[in-house]
This record gives C-alpha cells, sequence and structure tokens, in this order.
C-alpha cells in the first residue's frame, strides 16, 4: 500500500494493463483500446502540461518525445504498445525518484542537540531552570558536568575543562580559566561551572552553525539529471528522421512506425537503473549515497577537502611512545611506567585518563589497587597504587612534586603526560591523536581516480595541521578555522566539484555548503551525517575513494546503457524508415533494446576492477610486551 501511495501513476497503469488484458480475454477489444486509450491520452496529458511547464523554466528534457511517442502509437492503433511505454515512462519516474530520494530532514539531528534548557542564578532563587532562549548577555549561569555549554559567555569558576572537538575539530580537551571566553556547543568536563553569558542563543556560535547549515542547503543547485542531457538531439534526430520517412515514403504510418522504435526507454530506465545499482552497491559497502545526483558529482570530483580529527586522524588520543627518564629508579621499565600512571588515572576524571588506561590494558598490565587518591583540577593526580606514590599530570605538577624533571621535546600534534614515583621523575607518556593507517593510500587512490587539488580545513593549530598534512601527503593546510571560515574557503576554490570529508558539528555547514559532502558517520555527530550528501557508515577513510569509485563506475555504465539504447534505437530507426520494421515488430524489438540497456545498467551492481584503496595491517608501537605482571 505504501509503495502504491508513493506511485500512484505506476500503480494506476499497471491496473489499466490489467483491465485491457481482462477485456481482450472476454473478447471485448473495442473496449479494450478504448481503456488503453482513455488513459494513455490522459497520461500523455499530463505529462504535456507537465513538459510545458519545464519549458518556462528553461529545462529540456524527454517528455516531447515520450508524449508524441505515445500520441503516435495511438494513431497507428498500437495500443498496447502505448501502454508498455507509458508503464516504461512512469515506472522510469518512479526508479529515478527511488534514486534519488534524499533525506528531507536534514537539520532535525542538529536542532536535537542543541540545548534547551539552561540553569540561571537569580537573586532568592539560587538556580532556576529557564529555556535558553530567554537567556540575556549578563545572565550568571550554572552549567553542570558532562552538559553543553548553552549560549557564548565567560568562565566565572577558577577553571574548567572543556570539550571543543565538535566546534574547532581540537581533539583533546580544553582548558580555561576564569575570564576564558566559552563556546556554545562545547561540552562541559566532569566538574560544574559557573560563567556569565555575552551572546543570546541566536547569536551564540552554535546558533550561527545552525544558520550556515541552513544558507548553505537552500543556496545548493539542483543537478541536472544525466538523461537530458541526451534528450534534446535524441529527440531532434528521432522527429528529424521520421519526418524524412514520411516525407520520402508519402506514407503517414511510416512517422509512427519511426518513432516507436525511438521510443526513449533506454534513456527513461537506464539511468535511473545504473544509479539505483550503484547506490545499493555502496550500501553494501557501508557507503549511504543519499541522491543519484552525488553519483555525478562524485564521479567527476577534482578537489578533496578534509577536516583533520575524526577523519584523517581517529579523533582520539592515544598512547605513541613511553620514555623512561634517567633519574628513574633503576630497573624501572616503560611497562612499569604506563601501569603505574594508568593505575593512578583509575581516580582522575579528565579526557586522557581514559586514554592511558586503554593503552594499560591494551598491552596486557594489570591495573594496581589505589588505596588513596588525590585529584587536582586540570592538573593531574596523585595516588598509592601498591606501595608505591604515583604522580601523574602536566609537566608543572609533576615537577613541582619530583626530582630531576625534564619537561620533554615533543613534536607537533603531540602532548607529554608526566609520571613521577616516589617523588622521583620517572618518564613521560607522549600521546597523539595520530593519522589513520590508510589515509596515505586513501589520498593515492583518490589522486588516481582523478582528484587534481587536496586540502586540509581544521580548527587546530598550524603546526598540528601541517604535521599531519604532510604525512598524509595533502597539498594545502588552512588551520585554525571556525565553521564559517570553512564554508568561504571550499566557496573560493577553484577546481570543482568539491569533495569535503568531516565529521562532527563544525563540518556540518560545510558539508551542506560543499558540491559534495561526505561524513564519517560512524562515529561523528548526527548533524553532521544529516548535512552531507554521502554517510560513512564505517570507521574506515577508505571507502571515500571507494564512494568516488562506485561514482566513477556507476556515470560510466549509465552512460554506456544510454548509449547502447540510443545506437540500437538509431539501427533500428533507420530501418524503420526503409519500412521494414511495422509498428508492432518495432515496439517488440524496443523492449530489446530496453532490456539490453537495462541489463547493461544493472552492472553497477558489481565491483569495480580498479583497485580501491585499503586499509594495511595495523602499525604496533614499540610499547612493553603484553607479558608485563607487577
Amino acid at each position: 500500500m505504501a509503495l502504491i501511495l508513493r506511485f500512484p501513476l505506476v500503480a494506476s497503469t499497471l491496473l489499466a494493463g490489467l483491465c485491457v488484458g481482462v477485456l481482450l480475454g472476454l473478447g471485448q477489444m473495442p473496449a479494450a483500446q478504448a481503456t488503453a486509450t482513455i488513459y494513455a491520452l490522459a497520461v500523455a496529458t499530463y505529462r504535456a502540461v507537465s513538459m510545458i511547464r519545464d519549458l518556462f523554466r528553461g529545462r529540456w528534457g524527454i517528455d516531447l518525445l515520450a508524449v508524441t511517442v505515445i500520441v503516435s502509437t495511438l494513431v497507428v492503433g498500437e495500443y498496447i504498445a502505448a501502454l508498455i511505454i507509458v508503464l516504461m515512462l512512469t515506472g522510469g519516474d518512479a526508479l529515478e525518484e527511488f534514486a534519488h530520494g534524499r533525506a528531507t530532514h536534514e537539520l532535525k539531528a542538529l536542532l536535537e542537540r542543541a540545548p534547551r534548557i539552561a540553569h540561571r542564578e537569580t537573586p532568592g532563587n539560587p538556580v532556576e531552570e529557564v529555556p535558553v532562549r530567554s537567556i540575556r548577555s549578563g545572565d550568571t549561569l550554572l552549567v553542570k558536568p558532562s552538559e553543553i555549554v548553552p549560549v557564548d559567555g565567560l568562565l566565572l569558576s577558577p577553571a574548567g575543562t572543556f570539550d571543543e572537538s565538535s566546534l574547532t575539530g581540537e581533539s583533546l580537551p580544553v582548558e580555561h580559566g576564569k575570564g576564558d571566553a566559552l563556546m556554545s556547543g562545547s561540552v562541559n568536563g566532569e566538574e560544574a561551572v559557573r560563567m556569565v553569558a555575552s551572546a543570546t542563543a541566536a547569536d551564540s556560535q552554535y546558533g550561527r552553525i545552525v544558520a550556515l547549515v541552513q544558507e548553505a542547503a537552500a543556496s545548493r543547485a539542483p543537478t541536472v539529471r544525466l538523461a537530458d542531457r541526451y534528450a534534446v538531439p535524441f529527440t531532434l534526430f528521432a522527429f528529424l528522421l521520421a519526418g524524412i520517412a514520411w516525407y520520402v515514403s508519402q506514407d503517414p504510418e511510416r512517422f509512427a512506425q519511426v518513432l516507436v522504435v525511438a521510443t526513449p526507454c533506454p534513456l527513461l530506465i537506464a539511468a535511473p537503473v545504473a544509479f539505483l545499482a550503484g547506490t545499493s552497491r555502496a550500501a553494501r559497502s557501508g557507503i549511504i549515497i543519499k541522491n543519484a545526483g552525488t553519483l555525478e558529482q562524485l564521479a567527476r570530483v577534482r578537489t578533496a577537502v578534509f577536516d583533520k580529527t575524526g577523519t584523517l586522524t581517529h579523533g582520539r588520543p592515544a598512547l605513541q611512545a613511553i620514555r623512561v627518564a634517567p633519574t628513574a629508579a633503576e630497573g624501572t621499565s616503560p611497562g612499569r611506567i604506563l601501569q603505574l600512571a594508568a593505575s593512578a588515572e583509575q581516580s582522575s576524571s579528565h579526557v586522557l585518563a581514559a586514554s592511558v588506561i586503554d593503552a594499560a590494558r591494551s598491552c596486557g598490565l594489570l591495573l594496581l589497587p589505589v588505596s588513596s587518591a588525590n585529584e587536582h583540577a586540570t592538573q593531574g593526580v596523585t595516588a598509592v597504587c601498591g606501595d608505591q606514590t604515583v604522580v601523574v599530570g602536566k609537566a608543572g605538577f609533576v615537577g613541582s612534586a619530583t626530582t630531576g624533571f625534564e619537561q620533554a621535546d615533543v613534536a607537533s600534534g603531540q602532548l607529554g603526560i608526566y609520571v613521577g614515583v616516589d617523588k622521583r621523575f620517572a618518564g613521560t607518556l607522549i600521546m597523539s591523536d595520530p593519522l589513520r593507517e590508510n589515509a596515505v593510500a586513501t589520498l593515492a587512490q583518490l589522486r588516481r581516480l582523478g582528484v587534481r587539488e587536496t586540502l586540509l580545513l581544521t580548527g587546530d593549530t598550524l603546526s598540528t595541521a601541517s604535521h599531519i598534512a604532510a604525512e598524509a601527503g595533502i597539498t594545502r593546510v588552512l588551520a585554525d578555522c571556525l565553521p564559517a571560515d570553512k564554508v568561504a574557503a571550499v566557496a573560493e576554490l577553484n577546481h570543482r566539484p568539491v569533495m569535503m570529508v568531516g565529521d562532527g558539528v563544525n563540518d556540518a555547514p560545510v558539508l551542506a555548503a560543499s558540491d559534495v559532502g561526505v561524513a564519517m558517520g560512524a562515529k561523528g555527530a548526527t548533524a553532521a551525517s544529516e548535512s552531507a550528501d554521502v554517510v560513512i557508515m564505517l570507521d574506515d577513510l577508505s571507502k571515500v575513494a571507494d564512494a568516488v569509485d562506485i561514482g566513477r563506475r556507476t556515470i560510466h555504465i549509465a552512460r554506456t546503457s544510454i548509449w547502447t539504447g540510443i545506437l540500437l534505437s538509431a539501427g533500428l530507426m533507420a530501418a524503420a524508415a526503409f519500412g521494414f520494421v511495422p509498428a508492432v515488430a518495432g515496439a517488440l524489438l524496443q523492449e530489446l533494446v530496453d532490456l539490453a540497456a537495462i541489463l547493461n545498467a544493472l552492472r553497477a551492481l558489481g565491483r569495480s576492477r580498479t583497485p580501491g584503496a585499503y586499509s594495511p595491517e595495523p602499525v604496533l608501537l614499540p610499547l612493553p610486551s603484553p607479558k608485563i605482571r607487577p
């Protein structure tokens, strides 16, 4: 029932065909012909009205030839052929609509994430819940642990830790002190903080992101259907040949015979079938392509733009190396430092603590019981692990509590977590958000697929961004970008179409504004996925190259199917022009042409023979042996 309501013309055409079949079975040929004629003329009239509207809008398509073919077949009495043509016409539209179906609620997830309630402090009533839209500049707010900052403002508490990755792309937590600016949309850490609002919700960072997505999505031009590009020359050729055949033979039936085999079903069916097959092939690979126009754009991508955090990198800090200090106790191993640090971090609520604990567990290290612990907000933690006192945290914190401290020399994109044991500096854990293992192979594959220019757009610092870009083989870098900066940068790019790959709320506007937006949707923000044209459901960057490859293969097959149909139809038209193909035989032969075009289009379901980007074996860090035990 849902399909009938969604595609009523297809359902009514099948019903009309059934009625005609029943009437013919009962021997009521005049009634069958009248039924088919009335219905086909009704569809032709409907298409003619649509055709006239498109002509006034400056759009030329295949409707003129389709309407003419329906009428001409009815004039010569081929009402069965007319019904078949109508079925192909309506079925092609249904397939195209299905292949082009895109999400209708792009902003739903973004709007759902937007904070609706704020906690405002007022005289006589210390904290009250109020709608975010009622917040005004100067209001004092309480932001609870793990709560989204509702509006832009200034921090009143002595210190606070915030996750700004969805806004700036910075994967590491950001620490702010009293008086620092806070951005709406960032997520507070484990401690409640007080702030003073400096803007309303509409004028805050998150509100501007929503507005940017709306504006970019509304300004995107529609993609012209692939079949329409062949429609005008094919239509002119069909009418010209039919007219010449009529003029030379002085037989008006010759005109209809030529147009019967010129039925544009390959144009109507081949491209939608190829697009549907291509999107199905992509879906099996974990790639959701929302509309057929995106396949066309993917096939022609010339510039690939990448976000850093969560796209080129994994978006979570990872242990890269362990450096043992010269002042460490004799026999102290990298494994022991990691084990003690992870054991102490069990008592910490800091984001990096989870990364240290995960690193220890991945190496098979057992965490020691903690008898006492004391966390120093934003600085580090002191804990008694077994019979040893351990301090873990920032350089200043650990340096003041240990002897022999030396600050680590870290490269761009790295962060040092310092460890002291029994008041002696033991060593440093080097953390970083590493490049994805298959990033280099993916960039290389994109270049083989025709991408001429690559660009890294990120909110991170230039040094960190340049380091990642150099590793990945990206040619240009734009750092310290806010969402509006990213939209402006994409708009200025010359080699188009532009494909933007990102995740997080900060990427939603630029994904909507680019020619092709690709969201790493497996772990990224829902808003980015809803604003994108392509969503990668797996946490695999190589799928970006696979999506481009599928787009190129699909469009190639669609064009091949269209040309197969056109050339076969042209041959039949030439034969019909000389009177060798009667109308009935022409209709049957035309169905064989349609079948050939459709079968060729279904090849888009198969895999490409072009080698795609691959995912190599993960690179193992030189960490301690998993057999280490206390």
